[in-house]
């Protein structure tokens, strides 16, 4: 389905960053990472030359595919549609049990195989697939921030809605100004434990802070929580992320997700009665847990 060429020149260029003496500090996720000339930021796929900020990955996609509304996991948004879904390379955390780290945490970004949509071609392709939506997915979608900002009126004068599946490690700054062109998201709280975010690479006031504006900014937003053992298995923890989302509204969905051994991670599968009985805790203050 990809017709873009490997050399095509996308427009879109690198934004929320500054120049810091003869480095660069990039604004797009919580990490605000300094970056010397010659070197690239934590998610690897934004640098600085010394004299231009650049990501050579805008526009430039792994994996395209048409799913299930409900696969992104989003149940109570479209539900029985199915969705166009792009992912490129990256990521801005660093889960050691990550199902598609192929992409997001490959061993060198420049061997993942790209091709380039540019965003008049993707508001062609989902019209030709008589699509209604478009997720941002399998990776990080917010390193394509600047592409979906610059994407996203060409696919709402379509009538295609925008979803982000997403870590929400984004920056106050950049969820700022891509607000009002998303219309949904998943975003996938890994575990209620500060220390074990951190551990993760992310940071778990950010994502409480973002989802929250989301929801009150109205995006319709869905929560995954992959129940990982050793990492999100704890029934406190989980009983206080339910009160989170509660506070913010019962309505909001929560799906409990289990883990599989993928990655550097090879501990058995999570028991299916510890999802039960999670679910169980959910249900008592959420209105939809799956």
């Amino acid at each position: 389905m990809f017709s873009g060429k490997e050399g095509a020149v996308i427009a879109t260029r690198p934004r929320w960053w500054r120049r810091e003496g003869e480095a660069a500090q990039c604004g797009l996720c919580f990490r605000g990472c300094r970056i010397p000339a010659g070197g690239n930021g934590f998610c690897g796929v934004r640098g600085w030359d010394g004299e231009r900020f650049h990501s050579t990955f805008l526009g430039r996609f792994s994996s395209i595919a048409v799913d299930p509304v409900e696969k992104k996991p989003l149940r109570c948004w479209r539900p029985g549609t199915r969705i166009f879904s792009l992912g490129g390379v990256g990521c801005n955390m660093r889960c050691p049990f990550c199902q598609n780290h192929s992409i997001a945490q490959p061993a060198n970004l420049g061997d993942v195989p790209l091709a380039v949509v540019t965003p008049e071609e993707l508001a062609r392709l989902v019209r030709g697939e008589r699509l209604s939506s478009v997720a941002f997915t399998y990776n990080e979608p917010t390193l394509q921030a600047e592409y979906i900002l610059e994407a996203a009126p060409l696919l709402r004068e379509a009538g295609i809605a925008v979803v982000l599946v997403t870590n929400g490690m984004f920056s106050p700054e950049a969820l700022t100004d891509l607000l009002p062109w998303v219309d949904a998201a998943n975003v996938d709280v890994k575990t209620f434990d500060p220390e074990k975010y951190a551990a993760l690479g992310g940071s778990l006031e950010t994502v409480k802070e973002n989802t929250a504006r989301m929801a009150q900014g109205g995006v319709h937003v869905e929560l995954t929580n992959l129940v990982t053992p050793g990492v999100s298995d704890s029934l406190e923890d989980f009983t206080c992320l339910v009160e989170w989302v509660a506070n913010l509204s019962p309505e909001i969905p929560l799906h409990i997700t289990r883990y599989f051994p993928a990655y550097r991670f090879t501990t058995p599968s999570t028991d299916l009665s510890l999802l039960r009985v999670f679910k169980d805790i959910a249900r008592t203050r959420l209105s939809h847990s799956y």
